[in-house]
C-alpha cells in the first residue's frame, strides 16, 4: 500500500484542532515534498524524520513521497509533528500496519537520533483529541503523565521512534505510565499567621479571597503589604477538577510544567518585576503569541509589587481582561484567544520614598507623588474592588510577634463563603461574586432593597464612585453577607462595602 493516514493536533492557543496527516508513496524522482501550510520548523521536518528513520534502523522510501497536513486552510507550527509524520511515511511503506496508524493521534518531536522530545501543550491537545473522539494517543515519555490527566485517554508513552515502532507491531508490551501527581504546593509554606497585626488589612484580604476581589495595598514599605498579597492564594480553595485541567492546560502551552508533577491543583501566583514588559504579561512574541503572566495567573492571583512602577502602558493592558476575563492576541496570521480570569493584586507605596503617610519624614514634593501614583490610571483603578491601608505596625505587634489567625483558620471560612455564593450562582456561568455582572445584581431576582442600596446611590451621585464602582459595591456587598453567613446583604453590609471601596487615600483612584 502506498497510502496511509494517521492524526495530530494543531494548537491555536489553548485550543487544539485535529489534523490529518497522509503520506503518499509514488513514482519519480525520490523526495519528500510537505503540504498543508506548514511554518518552518515543520518544514523543517524533512532531514528531522529522515535522519531519525534512518538511524531507528528502519528504511526510509527511496521514492517520492507528499505528505499532506489536512485541513489545508489550518496553520500548523512546530515541531510536534515530527513522530506523526514518521509513522505515516513507513505505514505508507508498509513497514507498519497502516489500520492500528490510522487510529492514532501522535504528538511529538524526533531527534536524529531517533529519540522523541516532549514538547508543548500536550494537555490541550490530548483534550482535543478525547473531544473528536480518538481516544488511543501517542506522545514523548517525558509527557505521558501530562496525558494521562485527560479522562478517557489511552495514553502510549515512548522515548524514541525505534521504541515506537517495536509496541505499534506488537514486539513490545505498551510501557506503563506512572501515576499523574499534582504540581508544587508552593503556597502552602506561607501562612497568614506569619504576619504580625495588620488586622485591617488581613480582613481585606479574607474579603477578597472569598469574593474573588481584586485588591489594592498601598502603605509605606515594610509594613507588609507583599507578605499578605503572597499569602492570599494560601487561603483561596483549591481548584475544581475543571479549573485545575485549565489552569494546567495554559502552563503546558507556555512549558510551564514540572515534569512528572504536572497537575495543578492549587490557584497560582504570578509575581513578575515591574521592568516587565506588556509581552510578557498579556502574551506575545514572534510567530504564535504564547501566553502571558496574566494568562498563567488564570483562576489564581497577579500581584503587582510595586505597581506605581510598571510601565503606565503595561497596567492600561490589564484593562481589559480584568473585565472580560481573556485575552486576545491578534497578529498578521490571526488571533489566539488565552483565558486570564485572575485575581488582581496591587502593592503600592504612597510616593517614590514611601513615607507619604509620615509627612514629617517624606521628602518628596506633593507634585512629585501626585505624579507618582498618577501612574495608576483612573480606569485601572476604577477596576479594583477594594483598597485598603497598610500602616506600620505597633511596638506591641511587633513584641508579641504573629498572633493572627492562620491560613488554614481564614482558608476555612473563605471555602464556606465560596460555597454560599457557588450555591446561589449555580444555574449561572459564574462561581463567584466578582464575576456577576451588574445588571444581574440589580434584576428582580437578586434586587436589595432601595432602602439597603442609598447609600451607594448617594455616593454616585456626588461623584464618589462612578456606575461601575455602584456594581462593585454590590458584590462587595454580597460577599460580606456570604462571610457573616447571611443570606442576603443589608444595609451595613453595603455601608462597609462602600467604605472599602472609597476609603483609598491615593490620588486619582475612582471612584
Amino acid at each position: 500500500m502506498s497510502l496511509a493516514r494517521t492524526r495530530s493536533i494543531a494548537l491555536v492557543g489553548v485550543a487544539g484542532h485535529l489534523v490529518e496527516v497522509e503520506a503518499d508513496l509514488s513514482q519519480g524522482v525520490p523526495g519528500l515534498s510537505l503540504i498543508g501550510l506548514p511554518d518552518t520548523a515543520l518544514s523543517e521536518a524533512r532531514d528531522r524524520v529522515r535522519a531519525s528513520v534512518v538511524n531507528s534502523g528502519a528504511r526510509w522510501p527511496n521514492r517520492r513521497m507528499t505528505i499532506n497536513l489536512s485541513p489545508a486552510s489550518l496553520p500548523k507550527r512546530g515541531s510536534g509533528f515530527d513522530l506523526a509524520l514518521a509513522l505515516c511515511v513507513l505505514a505508507a511503506d508498509d513497514q507498519l500496519d497502516p489500520a492500528a496508524v490510522a487510529a492514532l493521534v501522535v504528538l511529538g518531536e524526533l531527534g536524529l537520533d531517533g529519540r522523541v522530545r516532549g514538547v508543548r501543550g500536550v494537555l490541550p491537545a490530548v483534550l482535543a483529541a478525547v473531544e473528536a473522539g480518538a481516544e488511543r494517543v501517542v506522545v514523548p515519555a517525558v509527557n505521558a503523565a501530562e496525558a494521562a490527566l485527560v479522562p478517557g485517554a489511552r495514553v502510549l508513552g515512548v522515548t524514541s521512534l525505534a521504541e515506537a515502532l517495536r509496541v505499534l507491531r506488537g514486539e513490545q508490551p505498551v510501557p506503563d505510565i506512572e501515576e499523574p501527581t499534582t504540581g508544587p504546593e508552593a503556597v502552602a509554606a506561607l501562612d497568614l499567621a506569619d504576619v504580625a497585626g495588620q488586622l485591617d488589612a488581613r480582613y481585606a484580604v479574607e474579603i477578597a479571597a472569598a469574593g474573588g476581589h481584586h485588591l489594592l495595598m498601598y502603605g509605606p514599605p515594610g509594613v507588609g503589604k507583599t507578605m499578605l498579597a503572597e499569602r492570599l492564594p494560601g487561603i483561596l480553595p483549591p481548584l475544581t477538577a475543571k479549573e485545575s485541567l485549565a489552569v494546567t492546560a495554559v502552563h503546558s502551552v507556555a512549558g510551564a510544567l514540572a515534569q512528572g508533577s504536572p497537575l495543578l491543583t492549587r490557584a497560582p501566583l504570578l509575581a513578575p518585576h515591574h521592568t516587565a514588559t506588556i509581552a510578557s504579561i498579556v502574551g506575545g512574541g514572534s510567530g504564535v503569541p504564547r501566553p502571558g503572566a496574566a494568562s498563567l495567573a488564570h483562576h489564581g492571583v497577579l500581584l503587582l509589587d510595586e505597581a506605581p512602577e510598571f510601565a503606565s502602558g503595561v497596567l492600561d493592558a490589564l484593562r481589559q481582561p480584568l473585565e472580560s476575563g481573556s485575552i486576545t492576541l491578534s497578529r498578521a496570521h490571526g488571533s489566539v484567544r488565552y483565558p486570564a480570569q485572575f485575581q488582581l493584586v496591587l502593592a503600592a507605596n504612597p510616593c517614590p520614598c514611601g513615607l507619604a503617610s509620615t509627612s514629617d519624614q517624606c521628602r518628596c514634593p506633593p507634585q512629585q507623588q501626585r505624579r507618582y501614583v498618577g501612574r495608576l490610571s483612573g480606569p485601572l483603578l476604577d477596576r479594583i474592588d477594594l483598597a485598603v491601608g497598610v500602616g506600620q505596625p505597633s511596638r506591641v505587634d511587633l513584641a508579641n510577634g504573629p498572633t493572627g489567625e492562620s491560613s488554614a483558620v481564614v482558608g476555612a471560612r473563605v471555602a464556606l463563603a465560596r460555597q454560599r455564593a457557588s450555591g446561589r450562582w449555580r444555574d449561572t456561568p459564574w462561581s463567584c461574586n466578582a464575576q456577576v455582572p451588574g445588571p444581574e445584581l440589580r434584576g428582580p431576582t437578586w434586587r436589595l432593597p432601595a432602602a439597603d442600596i442609598d447609600p451607594a446611590h448617594e455616593a454616585f451621585g456626588r461623584g464618589r464612585i462612578s456606575a461601575r464602582g455602584v456594581d462593585r459595591v454590590l458584590r462587595l456587598a454580597w460577599t460580606l453577607a456570604d462571610l457573616a453567613g447571611k443570606d442576603r446583604p443589608g444595609r451595613a453590609e453595603v455601608l462597609t462595602a462602600l467604605h472599602l471601596r472609597t476609603s483609598a487615600q491615593l490620588p486619582g483612584l475612582a471612584a
